[in-house]
């Protein structure tokens, strides 16, 4: 289905982890090559696992679940947003995109989908995300989901500060996702949350299906693929 674009990365036991986490475990329990009536198996996994969505709940005590988000956020008009060479992702180089007014969702395509497609299994704490400024210009633009190309919306020797603004501002996260190959413009992204009653993130199967008329800006959309 060449109109579909699987941006989700793959669960699996060799894949990045973020430090601490039990990482992801599928293990079979019941086989037909045992004598068996059917292959049954059981997964053990950390929520933030690959590709997820996290919930106001992750950071704000009294903050929304993530089976209590509103479909409406994770299904809908996205942008892809390339930033080459970028290292930390501040208010200028959002503003530098020159986006179109009213953008909901936007993902950002950085260096760290090389890793995906380079299949670096270990965790890199290098990886590119938003400071704090940024999420607070994201809030002040009205977008209502942000979706980074690796397992953090922050930096990794940053405070909770960025999930802190963007949550609280009811800010959906799309974390780990691959977009290598992925060129910028406008699409329509689909993003189904496992929904997990109570928890505060939840793997996730997220897809952007191109759209026939690209109404993404210049600067958006031509800084190469």
């Amino acid at each position: 289905m060449a109109d579909i674009l699987d941006i989700s990365v793959p669960l699996k036991s060799d894949m990045p982890i973020w430090p601490g986490s039990v990482g992801i475990r599928l293990t079979r329990i019941k086989t037909l090559e045992a004598g068996d009536p059917a292959n049954n198996s059981r997964l053990d996994c950390d929520v933030h696992t690959g590709t997820h969505v996290d919930a106001p709940r992750h950071f704000l005590k009294d903050g929304s679940t993530v089976d209590e988000l509103l479909l409406d956020n994770l299904i809908g008009p996205a942008t892809v947003a390339y930033l080459p060479g970028v290292r930390t992702v501040t208010p200028v180089e959002l503003a530098d995109l020159r986006l179109s007014l009213g953008v909901k969702r936007l993902l950002l395509r950085t260096s760290n989908s090389e890793l995906w497609s380079a299949r670096v299994t270990e965790f890199r704490r290098d990886y590119v995300a938003l400071n704090a400024g940024a999420a607070r210009w994201v809030v002040d633009q009205g977008i209502s989901l942000i979706g980074v190309d690796y397992l953090s919306v922050q930096c990794y020797e940053d405070s909770p500060l960025t999930h802190q603004i963007l949550l609280q501002a009811g800010v959906i996260i799309l974390e780990g996702l691959n977009l290598a190959g992925v060129k910028p413009g406008s699409y329509e992204l689909i993003c189904l949350p496992i929904r997990l009653v109570g928890a505060e993130a939840a793997p996730a199967r997220a897809v952007l299906r191109r759209v026939c008329a690209d109404s993404g800006s210049a600067s958006a959309t031509g800084k190469g693929s």
